[in-house]
């Protein structure tokens, strides 16, 4: 079996593509939607093929990965429109990224928006290896009713629901053609030496030497081939097929570029839990050996089935794709050996998850099930990060957005039967102080037996910034007894966890100075108390800061938008750092800044709408930074009513 992805923006006609593709020998095709993945299984040709169609989306293009980790070849689907290019650019990134061979479909060719050299000039932008150019458009009366192959140089005419018919070229398309043509032969014979002393002797090359070229380079990952057609009226998907068949590496190849080593049997790509199912994990053999009963990842595989749920599968053969059931020691995004289990790339980890919510159970009886089912979705979702709140201790979840987000919750609901709801999580506001304060107090209680009696003198003062909390004694004679003295120390840091505005106070130096016991009446409850007491007291005259936390971020933006950066970054009260080319993607800019922990959801959002979708960020703790006036007041007032 071989196996392929389609790749490209939303709306540009992956699924039907993929429709196309499977239905061209008229067999019924099997096919299953997983997640944000739709697998589909058909025969073209002799071979056994197996499509992968990834959801289109600004939020899951980073998540591609794992398609692309048991795919021989991917096709990136795009619409015939310079100006869409910059849409296609993350998932042309993640290809690149991955190795993986790639043919570009010029979909909607029957009403384009531009002209064939403009649009490859513009993926070209953004693509590391050349794209060739395959074909050219016939027009009649301003309509593409046809191209011409540029190896073969034969002309063909799409007909309405039947295969294209063989016709001359026309005279209008000849020296366009053979245009074209010098520039494919000329990207060719820079990987092919008698190629290029042929073009130098004026001789013509033989097309069967040009088709085992185009093969190989294409295998090699050398350059990028561009095909045209319309998959709505199935025009140029034969030749696109027949082009995936004889030019895409085999199995092997996959095999070579996610295991140097040469012990890899199967990838996991995909995963599923299931209530009353349990996990599903989907495989890809990549050697022979992967059999039910048989080890891998260094434990016996469970049971296999096909991707449809159809059958069992009591072994697969190299580049077979089935479904592993009771196998919960394997996982998704990892490579495995007999004996082992071994991380995939880096490339298929996909963006880190930076959209922060914090999810409950709409029933309060349901807690421990969600949170039994988030651990279990992280485990086949890599774009889900889990933490806690540290206000509140309920789970945080890191996504790639709000539709992630979407997504999350109806499959929580769906496959574990919870219901959910979010908010936002708890705001990391801290506090400090700006100067030093003595502070006296007694604590004196009567009540008949026993009573309590701690007297304390102390002093707080400002530390520098990340210092943290610190404690020290200067007490002479005994004044207080050294066994008292933890207890103050530890009433201090009581007073330290709520301050004036409501949050943590941080970076303070308390010093207890002198004090006062009763042989009988003192104790360590008492002397925490007054310590308490004494710095909750010393707060109010210190003149408390709000401090913001500020997080350093690395935003990845097609060049076509850096511009725009500086002005988003500045309506989100943030500062620019600067920015540079991206050496690991053409066409890319990295882009530095401080902004407030507190506008992420706002950088999510004005990302999104400023790059239509195409860039990420990723973010970092920096630093605390104070906030005075207005601003402060209305968090802390904020801070309050929530606490009501």
């Amino acid at each position: 079996m071989r196996c392929f992805t389609i790749l490209g923006p939303s709306h540009s006609g992956k699924t039907t593509l993929a429709q196309r593709l499977s239905e061209l020998e008229g067999k019924p095709a099997r096919s299953e939607t997983v997640g944000h993945m739709a697998f589909t299984r058909f025969s073209f040709m002799g071979d056994d093929w197996c499509a992968i169609d990834v959801a289109g989306g600004p939020e899951l293009a980073g998540q591609s990965g794992g398609a692309l980790l048991a795919s021989d070849a991917a096709i990136l689907c795009v619409p015939s429109d310079p100006d869409a290019a910059v849409l296609a650019a993350p998932y042309l990134r993640a290809i690149q990224a991955a190795g993986t061979p790639c043919l570009i479909f010029i979909n909607r060719m029957d009403a384009p928006k531009g002209r064939v050299r403009d649009i490859v000039a513009a993926l070209q932008s953004y693509c590391e290896h050349a794209i060739v150019l395959r074909q050219i458009p016939i027009r009649e009366k301003g309509e593409v009713v046809g191209v011409v192959d540029l190896i073969s140089e034969r002309a063909w005419r799409y007909r309405e629901g039947k295969p294209s018919s063989l016709v001359e070229i026309p005279e209008d398309a000849i020296d366009r053609e053979q245009q074209a043509r010098t520039e494919l032969l000329e990207h060719l014979s820079d990987f092919d030496d008698a190629l290029l002393e042929e073009l130098i002797e004026d001789r013509e090359p033989a097309t069967g030497a040009l088709y085992s070229i185009s093969t190989r380079v294409m295998q090699e990952n050398a350059v990028v081939p561009a095909l045209l057609g319309a998959a709505s009226h199935a025009n140029g998907i034969v030749r696109l097929m027949k082009s995936l068949r004889h030019e895409a590496p085999q199995v092997d190849a996959l095999r070579a570029r996610l295991d140097a080593g040469g012990q890899a049997l199967a990838v996991g790509f995909h995963a599923r839990i299931k209530k009353h199912i349990g996990k599903s994990v989907y495989l890809r053999a990549l050697a022979p050996g992967v059999a039910a009963g048989s080890p891998l990842g260094g434990t016996q595989v469970g049971n296999l089935v096909e991707i449809e749920g159809k059958g069992a599968v009591s072994a697969l053969e190299p580049g077979e794709v089935a479904i592993a059931v009771k196998s919960d020691h394997l996982d998704a995004g990892k490579v495995f050996a007999a004996g082992e289990t071994m991380d995939a790339p880096a490339w298929a980890r996909g963006h880190p998850p930076v959209f922060a919510r914090v999810l409950a159970p709409v029933n309060e009886r349901d807690e421990v099930r969600l949170s039994d089912a988030l651990a279990k979705a992280q485990q086949t979702d890599p774009g889900i990060a889990l933490s806690q709140d540290e206000v509140t201790g309920h789970t945080v979840v890191r996504l790639q957005g709000p539709m992630h987000l979407r997504r999350l919750i109806e499959m929580l609901a769906e496959d574990f039967g919870v219901e959910a709801e979010d908010h936002a999580p708890s705001a990391i506001y801290r506090e400090t102080i700006s100067r030093r304060v003595e502070q006296h107090y007694r604590h004196r209680k009567q009540s008949g037996g026993a009573g309590q009696f701690a007297d304390v003198k102390l002093v707080i003062e400002p530390q520098g910034r990340g210092a943290g909390f610190a404690f020290d004694d200067t007490v002479k004679g005994g004044a207080v007894p050294r066994n008292y003295i933890p207890s103050v120390e530890a009433g201090a840091k009581d007073a330290l966890e709520t301050g004036p505005f409501g949050f943590p106070v941080m970076d303070v130096l308390v010093t207890l100075l002198d004090g006062k016991h009763h042989s009988v009446d003192s104790s360590d409850h008492a002397f925490r108390t007054a310590g308490r007491m004494a710095v909750r007291d010393a707060l109010q005259g210190a003149e408390p800061v709000l401090l913001q936390p500020i997080d350093k971020v690395l935003i990845h933006v097609p060049s076509v938008y850096s511009g725009a950066m500086v002005s988003l970054i500045s309506s989100l009260k943030g500062q620019v750092l600067g920015f540079d080319r991206d050496p690991q993607a053409k066409g890319w800019d990295l882009f530095r800044a401080l902004l407030p922990a507190s506008a992420a959801d706002e950088l999510i959002r004005a990302l999104g709408s400023a790059t239509l979708g195409t860039a990420w960020y990723e973010a970092e703790f920096d630093h605390y930074e104070e906030i005075y006036g207005r601003e402060a007041e209305k968090i802390s007032r904020e801070k309050a009513e929530n606490a009501a």
